[in-house]
């Protein structure tokens, strides 16, 4: 081997040996190199060898190979390195830390603190060092118990306190700490991290200022809301109240003698109304649906009546348009049903509304199928299908989009606000459906949905099934309408007859003389009566008189209208043996042939010419209702209306008048408001309600209300029901009878079959030799207008405005000398409606200011200047009303009451008859009979008779009135059975 020194030290070899002859002894690091040139680390020790002399003979080295051990001092350096570049990171992240950084032993004294800390607290590192931890926060005491809650719990989260420095700063810190042991997992001390909070402190302030605005924004978010709502409610309210009379009196109107150009003005009129409230119902619908407060019901009903009603409703605007009305509802769909009948007729009257909209000539078809039937369901599609314009795929695409309408340019045709089929379709939705539509231009639209509704356990309509000797009937059906022909067809069909279709009347004739002739001839014929070139009375006529036919069929005139000249018409030059209101559903159908054939239903249901209103007037017949209406216009709309199906009408004001007449009158029912002034609708229901002997009293809310949970507000303060106004007489008729039953009923003529001569309105009493006043200041021909051209009604209502509302300014100073302002604007409001029906313009234009002056809370000047106004107006209108109605009233005094007799005596007979005869009807005529009669009493006495019998007349007390008018006959020795001649 030979060998290089790896000791510095050791310059050479001979070095070492020279060191060793002196006797010194060291270990030296030395590189041997082997022979092949590979070189090892050794660590060599030289000893010199000495003789007995002690002379050196030699040296002795003893190597060891260091290989394993360099290796091991190389990886000592390495980790030693780590170690110290640990270190440095360690302290490097403490000292750069955001926090300031402080460990202390477990006395709680600082053993290393940080720059942070340092910074916090304005000390340097070695004032901070040995100094207690507790000394830098200015609850010493708080700070104290932290560390000893770290030892304790091992840790610290989130402990506030606060640092003093030496200068006086306050800093708001958080601490976080946690106890440190050695490698013997001996306690050494804790290790705390000191955050600065100020800037989180700071936000924290903006966020609880942010919080509070959002919270105060959320506020006046929810009162904005809340006004929205409330004022939709009012406005609802205050639109509904002048509609009602609109409604209500156009629909009066149209019950009198008219001529042509009067009737066409007051059907527009009333059609406009119509529209006008759908667009109010849309809207408020629309807000419910986004307001989350749409509802549905599940209630028993039938298909039948939905589809009815929607024809019912749409039949007049159909007729206008000459338009084909189709129902077409397949079988097997099952009478009685559960959900909701009121939205689904919502869904289909806004359809088929669009439909006719839409459509200049052709049809409208209603198909309803059977989709799917399960274990207590069904899902039914309807389609509604016109042949109107159509649509293009872009306009179909943007259909059901809120306020979106397929021709939204300035000068589009047709109205309305675009909610409508949004409506729909969210209706839709809600019975667990869907809807499309199909449209192409200029060739009609159909709209498609579909509905999942329950099936009712309840049995409600009858197999249609004739009776053995019935089926196979040969029947003829008649109808140039491809759609209508062949669902009559169908429905026939299903009933087992044998059907033959002809598309117009000469096809007719010639079939049934055709058949005859064979030895077939028909049994019954079915015809349309509206057909082109040979309507179908016409057509039968043919049939009877120049046809020699062996066996005449039964005859059945279909008709879209059932107006009552066609009947007449029909029933003179046809003889034919029943009419049929089209369109036609297939129970209605069955119905009519039953009848025709002497095989009525036993179940009380009517032919097809018999409709709702009929049927609600023998029902309601002789029932006594209290109308609580503090209104006079919708008092007199109502009344009317009611006294139509010859019902007694009892009338309070307010809330208090009908409590006390409940406790003391006969009842059958309560028609309540609920704005009212003493008393409201609500709470007087409530007090009615907690006499037990009323509990089944029928008290049913009638008003302009119509906001989400308006319906559920009555029904909770006791209610049965509800009716808004507007009044739909329909409607109106629909819901009394579903609750009222008349205790005692008038003798009434039977429904006959077609014969609707019972249901006509009488026309108003006579006004002959009355005339028109004029007033200045009051528009008497508008006024006389509204009310339906009833001059002696007219003449009424100016004399009771005199009587009730000459000092309505002082009822007003006094609300608001006692700073009632709802009763001031009350007063208002009404004397407003009033003024405005009667035709004072000046006078309502005028109050209207003062509304609007009581609203605005303008000031107190503002309003009584307003009212001076009001006042000063008021005082001319009734002053110059004061002067021409006794003119007026003389005037009518003059005329002959009698025209028919020149005996007084005898005449005096006849009107207490007649007068009998109009209080056992109930029949409000009765007012111009017993004016009569007071106007040709024989004496003063008598004269008192009459002024009774008025008095109970205008308390809708018929029988009282009777009951006097007997009393009054055996004074004078009158006979009331004997019949004039």
């Amino acid at each position: 081997l030979s060998v290089e020194l790896a000791t510095p030290i050791t310059p050479g070899f001979e070095a070492l040996v020279f060191k060793a002859s002196r006797g010194i002894e060291d270990i030296y690091e030395l590189t041997y190199i082997r022979k092949d040139g590979s070189r090892f680390p050794a660590v060599v020790s030289v000893t010199a060898l000495r003789d007995a002399q002690n002379a050196i003979i030699g040296y002795l080295l003893i190597g060891t190979d260091n290989t394993a051990r360099k290796q091991v001092e190389a990886e000592q350096k390495k980790l030693d390195q780590r170690l110290r570049d640990q270190q440095f990171y360690t302290r490097s992240l403490i000292e750069s830390n955001i926090d300031a950084l402080v460990s202390t032993d477990p006395s709680g004294i600082i053993t290393d603190p940080n720059k942070q800390m340092e910074i916090i607290t304005g000390c340097t590192r070695d004032e901070l060092i040995g100094a207690p931890f507790k000394n830098h926060f200015t609850d010493q005491e708080r700070a104290e118990t932290g560390i000893k809650r770290v030892f304790g719990e091992k840790k610290l989260i989130d402990y506030e306190l606060t640092v003093c420095a030496r200068d006086g700063r306050k800093t708001p810190v958080s601490l976080h700490a946690t106890t440190i042991y050695d490698r013997e997992r001996k306690l050494q001390g804790a290790f705390v991290a000191v955050r600065n909070m100020t800037e989180r402190k700071r936000l924290d302030q903006v966020l609880e200022d942010k919080n509070a605005e959002l919270e105060s924004a959320r506020f006046v978010a929810e009162k904005a809301n809340q006004s929205k709502s409330a004022f939709l409610a009012n406005m609802s309210h205050e639109i509904r109240t002048p509609m009602n009379a609109i409604i209500g009196l156009s629909h009066l109107c149209l019950q009198t003698r008219l001529n042509a150009q009067q009737k066409d003005y007051i059907r527009k009129v009333y059609n406009s109304a119509n529209s006008l409230l759908r667009i109010i119902n849309d809207i408020l619908d629309f807000s419910k649906i986004e307001a989350g407060k749409m509802s549905m019901e599940s209630i028993d009903f039938t298909l039948d009546e939905v589809l009815g009603s929607i024809v019912s409703m749409i039949s007049l605007q159909a007729k206008e348009k000459n338009l084909e009305v189709v129902t077409e509802t397949a079988m097997g769909i099952p009478s009685s049903l559960v959900g909701d009948p009121s939205r689904l007729g919502q869904v289909l009257l806004n359809l088929t509304n669009n439909a006719i909209k839409f459509t200049k000539t052709g049809e409208l078809v209603i198909v309803t199928e059977l989709l799917e039937q399960g274990e207590g369901f069904v899902r039914l599609q309807f389609t509604v299908r016109d042949t109107g314009i159509g649509m293009t795929t872009e306009q179909v695409a943007g259909l059901f989009q809120a306020f979106t309408q397929a021709d939204s340019s300035t000068t589009r045709k047709y109205g309305g606000t675009g909610l409508g089929l949004t409506i729909s379709k969210r209706l839709i939705e809600m019975m667990g459906g869907t809807i499309r539509a199909e449209s192409e231009p200029d060739q009609g639209t159909s709209f498609i949905f579909d509905v999942r509704l329950g099936i009712s356990n309840r049995v409600m309509l009858k197999s249609l099934i004739p009776a053995s000797d019935l089926r196979g009937l040969k029947v003829l059906a008649v109808d140039d309408n491809e759609s209508a022909i062949t669902v009559m067809a169908d429905y026939l069909a299903s009933f087992t007859f044998r059907v033959t279709k002809a598309r117009d009347a000469q096809e007719a004739i010639e079939a049934v003389c055709a058949a005859d002739q064979a030895g077939e001839p028909f049994d019954l014929v079915i015809i349309d009566y509206m057909m082109p070139e040979m309507d179908g009375i016409t057509a039968v006529a043919k049939m009877r008189n120049e046809l020699a036919l062996s066996k005449f069929p039964l005859v059945i005139m279909a008709t879209a209208y059932g107006e009552d000249d066609v009947i007449k018409r029909a029933d003179q030059e046809a003889k034919v043996d029943g009419f049929l209101v089209k369109p036609i559903s297939s129970s209605l159908l069955f119905e009519v042939i039953m009848e025709a054939f002497g095989h009525a239903q036993v179940d009380g249901r009517k032919s097809g010419m018999a409709y709702a209103g009929v049927r609600d007037f023998v029902v309601l017949a002789g029932a006594r209702i209290l109308l609580v209406e503090d209104n006079e216009i919708n008092q007199q709309v109502a009344r009317e209306l009611l006294e139509q199906a010859k019902v007694t009408v009892l009338l309070a004001e307010n809330g208090q008048q009908a409590v006390a007449m409940v406790a003391r009158e006969r009842l059958d029912g309560v028609l309540m408001d609920l704005q009212m002034p003493v008393m409201d609708g609500l709470t007087a229901t409530r007090k009615i309600r907690t006499e037990p002997r009323f509990a089944n009293l029928p008290i049913i809310a009638m008003t302009a209300n119509a906001m989400s949970g308006d319906r559920e507000l009555c029904l909770a303060a006791g209610m049965q029901d509800h009716i808004a106004k507007p009044v739909n007489p329909d409607e109106m008729f629909a819901t009394l009878v579903r609750w009222i039953r008349p205790a005692l009923r008038p003798s009434l003529p039977k429904y006959a079959g077609h014969d609707r001569s019972q249901d006509k309105q009488r026309a108003h009493p006579a006004t002959a030799g009355m005339f028109l006043p004029e007033i200045s200041g009051v528009d008497t021909q508008a006024g006389l207008s509204r009310m339906g051209g009833n001059l002696k009604g007219y003449l009424n209502l100016l004399t009771k405005f005199c009587i009730n509302h000459a000092g309505a300014d002082t009822g007003l100073r006094e609300a608001l000398a006692s700073q009632d302002l709802s009763l001031a604007g009350r007063l208002a409001h009404t004397l407003r409606g009033v003024a405005a029906t009667i035709g004072a313009g000046m006078l309502a234009e005028k109050i209207e200011l003062l509304e609007s002056a009581l609203k605005e809370t303008t000031g107190a000047e503002r309003v009584e200047y307003c009212l001076n106004e009001t006042a000063v107006e008021l005082a001319r209108i009734c002053s110059n009303m004061e002067q021409a109605l006794p003119a007026a009233t003389a005037e009518e005094q003059r005329q002959p009451v009698l025209a028919e007799t020149v005996d007084p005596l005898t005449g005096c007979n006849h009107l207490f008859r007649k007068a009998a005869s109009q209080l056992a009807r109930f029949d409000t005529a009765i007012t111009h009979t017993l004016s009569t009669l007071y106007a040709c009493a024989l004496s003063a006495e008598m004269q008192d008779w009459v002024i009774r019998m008025e008095q109970q007349v205008a308390q809708y007390d018929f029988e009282g009135a009777a009951d006097t008018l007997a009393q009054c006959a055996h004074l004078l020795a009158i006979d009331l059975e004997i019949a004039d001649a």
